[in-house]
């Protein structure tokens, strides 16, 4: 039986959100019934919302930071039961089948992953994602919040920190290393905490200096501000991996010079409008400019595991569902510390 519950949703492409009702799948013999506490607020929820990516699929709940607890299983589940406390990323499905799946890259899934929202499920119905009451998830696309995170903070590392975690592991930050982080926002903080608990001599580098007592008290070891052309100048050739956060088009000439030989700048932000390239500013020093999406399943739950451990949780400010178009633009207008998180008891 299909259950329905209230949300909030864009009707159409750069619509306010407003208060609806969805309907939700029955509860399969994998699946588990979630009862969504915390739901936190993505720019690309805004990206998608207002098509900046390109063509979506409305009417759209957003969300893919989800964070409740189990209110009913399946009968063939058996990773979890009623009462855990669970939470559900930027993707609810994939084939399971191709090569990056069964290296647990379902995030790079060949056939294409299932989002969460503006997707389109195996049964051809669309994802409806986190801006709502309850969510019917598959056992194997849903982790387990340690109990060491309260749900508010975790709700957020279901991107930001899966986001960033991914790609500073992959790229080897640890002792000895250093990282340099491009934007300190709702990713860029996250990225902060974990390169700094990975062991990384951690620098940010903003437009400004406004926040660097923020920056500091995250983990920061050096705050740098990028209007300020003396800052290229006596960082060149200073990081071992620099992860750029932002959704702004960057001269990554300028950014490539900041890197030692060998060293890789990474891109989790994407900005709506392509970006140009000297290639020029690779071939000198060996340098790589790669991207980087969330992690597999497995990764998260590691990396969910490892805030625990370190006490890692997002810097959030809690609003109430009727906040949430205030939100997107405050997200636009950079006024936000560092994440909105929506009380999804009051959808």
């Amino acid at each position: 039986m299909t259950t329905t519950v209230a949300a909030y949703a864009a009707p159409s492409a750069k619509a306010p959100l407003e208060r609806t009702t969805i309907e939700r799948r029955s509860v399969g013999e994998s699946d588990v019934l979630i009862d969504i506490e915390y739901a936190g607020i993505c720019h690309s929820d805004i990206h998608q919302a207002r098509e900046g990516w390109g063509e979506a699929i409305f009417p759209m709940v957003p969300g893919h930071e989800i964070a409740g607890v189990v209110s009913e299983v399946g009968s063939g589940v058996t990773k979890f039961k009623v009462g855990d406390r669970v939470g559900v990323g930027c993707m609810v499905d994939s084939c399971r089948e191709c090569e990056n799946c069964k290296a647990g890259q379902e995030q790079h899934c060949l056939r294409g992953n299932v989002a969460t929202y503006n997707g389109v499920g195996h049964d051809g119905e669309p994802t409806y994602g986190g801006y709502s009451q309850k969510v019917v998830v598959d056992e194997n696309f849903t982790v387990r919040i340690p109990d060491g995170l309260s749900l508010d903070v975790a709700a957020p590392l279901l991107c930001a920190g899966i986001t960033t975690y991914s790609p500073l592991k992959h790229w080897g930050a640890a002792p000895g290393k250093k990282v340099a982080v491009i934007g300190l926002g709702g990713l860029g903080h996250m990225g902060v905490k974990i390169a700094h608990a990975l062991g990384a001599e951690v620098t940010v580098l903003s437009q400004s200096l406004r926040k660097k007592d923020d920056g500091l008290k995250l983990g920061a070891d050096h705050y740098y501000a990028t209007s300020d052309p003396a800052t290229f100048e006596n960082l060149a050739g200073a990081f071992d991996i620099i992860l750029s956060t932002v959704s702004a088009p960057l001269d990554f000439g300028a950014y490539l010079s900041l890197l030692k030989t060998g060293g890789a700048l990474v891109n989790v932000g994407a900005p709506e409008e392509p970006v140009a390239l000297n290639l020029f500013s690779l071939i000198g020093g060996n340098k790589t400019l790669a991207g980087s999406a969330i992690g597999g399943i497995a990764e998260t739950q590691e990396m969910l595991d490892f805030c625990a451990e370190h006490g890692l949780g997002a810097e959030i400010e809690l609003i109430e569902a009727s906040q949430i178009n205030e939100a997107y633009e405050r997200v636009l207008a950079s006024d936000v510390r560092y994440r909105f998180v929506i009380d999804t008891a009051t959808i």
